[in-house]
């Protein structure tokens, strides 16, 4: 297991940002979404031992989560969101540094600095000040300090915010490589959808500090089983139009047609149809809900609304 929260309260004053959160992941990439104040941010501070929990228990990579705090900390890579580079520092000595800071030795955290900066394409630019780096330039660089004491868990926490396409095109590539072909867990924070479905295999849902849903990205988007995506060889205006005259309702999405059934009727309705009207269908399968239908059904459930900043399955 990942990590696992059992009823883990956090209250800041007035506010509580956790509310019992109970949450299980496997290892593996994990994406975590919800909308603004839904408990994230405290959700990663719990995790990493940052702050004191009011109530309730946990691990992380079967480590407690009160009374480990600094092992687990040592074995987990973190990429903040917030600005963390010291002026005047270069890049290979803030990498070499956070090594030191993990453990290892001076000459050890040199030497792995160099590699990890190799890795996320700052090898070049290693002797530069880091704050005259470009925003995508130090979105690697807090990556390869978070990446060189070869962390078990890696928390990435809106890693593309303020990237060109072209830069958070090779930083997802570079999370993907990293979980897919290194091994390596990861903690997936990001309100773009497009970036957490094209690196993670699972998600969480926060909303409230609760957990709303949870699951493997490919369950969660389940079948809808009264719409069809239809795929026409030739007259697809056509079919679409015949379709409508009897009562269903279509509409044109991506290179086919979305379909939704009358009651009682099935997919051979259409198979019907069609010979009836000569039109020759190329593919015909049960629409599955988007990233974006499955977020916004479990805020739904919960009675909540995005807000400004909440994922959005076309964001960029």
């Amino acid at each position: 297991m990942l990590f696992q929260l059992r009823d883990v309260t956090k209250r800041y004053k007035q506010v509580t940002a956790l509310r019992g959160l109970t949450v299980s992941m496997p290892e593996g990439a994990i994406g975590l979404l919800g909308p603004n104040g839904a408990g994230k941010t405290t959700m990663i501070r719990t995790l990493l031992g940052l702050i004191s929990i009011n109530a309730g228990e946990g691990e992380v990579l079967g480590m407690d989560i009160r009374r480990k705090r600094l092992d687990i900390r040592q074995a987990t890579g973190f990429v903040p969101e917030d600005e963390c580079l010291f002026p005047g520092m270069s890049g290979i000595e803030f990498v070499g540094y956070a090594g030191e800071l993990s453990g290892m030795r001076p000459r050890d955290a040199m030497q792995r600095a160099h590699e990890v900066l190799d890795y996320v394409g700052l090898i070049e630019a290693r002797y530069r000040k880091a704050d005259t780096y470009s925003t995508g330039m130090k979105q690697r660089l807090k990556l390869a300090s978070a990446l060189v004491h070869d962390p078990r868990l890696l928390i990435l926490d809106e890693p593309t915010n303020g990237m060109d396409p072209k830069g958070r095109e090779e930083l997802l590539a570079m999370a993907r490589d990293l979980a897919q072909a290194k091994g390596m867990s990861l903690l997936f924070s990001s309100h773009l959808l497009p970036d957490v479905e094209a690196v993670c295999d699972h998600i969480m849902v926060m909303g409230g500090g609760q957990l709303l849903a949870s699951g493997r990205i490919d369950d969660l988007k389940r079948h809808e089983g009264r719409q069809l995506m239809v795929r026409t060889k030739t007259g697809q205006n056509e079919f679409a139009q015949a379709l409508k005259a009897r009562g269903l309702e279509v509409e044109p999405k991506d290179d086919g047609l979305l379909v939704s059934l009358l009651d009682g009727d099935g997919p051979e309705y259409l198979w019907r149809l069609a010979s009836e009207t000569g039109v020759q269908i190329r593919s015909l399968l049960p629409r599955r809900s988007t990233l974006e239908e499955v977020f916004l059904s479990a805020l739904a459930g919960a009675g909540q609304s995005p807000t400004p900043g909440s994922p959005t399955a076309g964001a960029a």
